[in-house]
């Protein structure tokens, strides 16, 4: 049960729509390191880190199957090409040094329907596991903005099933354009023969594609999890951005360590791909879930409640947190 104080809806105080330029205006008048700590607080007592474990495990049982998916859509297709350039794709993201030609081999080594059970299996498991997630993704939302109860089941799952249509697929493309771009690139010159000028457009162009993308689909996402009245898209992007720098700092740090220290090879063995992915997704979760602690810190400043959390009851009052 969360004891993180609840964030007034401040869109109907006055009237008023708030927008970046507020979210940026009450971030300089309170301080950077002011919000940036009340948010840590209002995740921590908004069981911030009881949900991110639940969204990591969560987005690991979709993106397995839909790795597998999509290796089921190369086995369909007649040309090698579409094939190698996902082997390339798929092993930039993966924490272990993989074998394009060996990929390739392995799926036309498969039978004719192969490539169907994959596909389909894939993607019924990978929507399955993602509804879930965005209804995990609302949850860890209301109890960080301190709403107890989530919308009804009906509802909250019918929701998250249209939002994983509509952002799931973004979102997935963003950071994959963002962390295997480079590699989709080379695959795509190697393959496809795109020309150098194509090539150099691409690897300065998926930058600024991927992060807007991310940010956007974030924002969107923040918007309409929680079961409360949002600000404007632009006041939400602060958090959306925060998420997004953090996920991307995360996987970068993760990717660093797998490849500079052998350690983590060679304890893990051939679960060292599994071992990275749930490590990738906590971190990804708990950078989520924090995006949207600033949010709502933000707002609760806004509405004059800057303490987080609750009184704890059972701690000296001398040591309780006051208004």
């Amino acid at each position: 049960m969360t004891t993180a104080r609840t964030v007034p809806v401040t869109t109907e105080m006055d009237g008023d729509e708030l927008d970046a330029e507020d979210a940026w205006h009450l971030a300089r008048n309170h301080g950077l390191r002011t919000v940036l700590v009340g948010s840590f607080v209002r995740f921590r007592y908004g069981d911030g880190f009881t949900n991110s474990r639940a969204l990591a495990l969560q987005t690991c049982l979709a993106v397995v199957p839909f790795l597998l998916a999509v290796m089921g859509l190369a086995a369909d297709l007649d040309d090698d090409r579409p094939a190698r350039v996902v082997a390339a794709t798929v092993n930039a993201v993966s924490p272990t040094s993989g074998d394009d030609d060996a990929f390739v081999s392995a799926l036309a080594g498969g039978s004719d329907n192969t490539g169907e059970l994959a596909l389909g299996f894939g993607l019924f498991f990978a929507v399955l596991s993602m509804t879930t997630a965005m209804a995990q993704v609302e949850r860890g939302s209301n109890r960080i903005y301190g709403i107890r109860r989530d919308r009804p089941a009906l509802h909250k799952y019918g929701r998250a099933a249209v939002f994983t249509a509509l952002l799931a697929v973004p979102t997935g493309l963003g950071f994959l354009v963002l962390v295997a771009g480079g590699a989709f690139g080379d695959a795509m010159v190697a393959e496809y023969g795109w020309s150098d000028g194509m090539h150099r457009l691409w690897q300065w162009g998926r930058w600024p594609l991927g992060l807007v993308t991310l940010v956007v689909t974030i924002a969107v996402l923040f918007d309409h999890a929680p079961r409360r009245r949002q600000p404007a898209l632009s006041w939400l992007a602060l958090g959306s951005a925060i998420t997004v720098v953090l996920s991307m700092a995360a996987a970068a740090g993760l990717a660093a360590y797998v490849n500079v220290s052998g350690s983590f090879s060679s304890t893990y063995g051939p679960l060292a791909g599994v071992f990275a992915l749930l490590l990738w997704s906590l971190l990804s979760s708990i950078s989520l879930f924090y995006g949207v602690a600033v949010c709502a810190q933000l707002e609760a400043l806004r509405a004059g409640q800057p303490v987080p959390a609750y009184d704890d009851p059972g701690r000296p009052h001398h040591e309780r947190v006051s208004d």
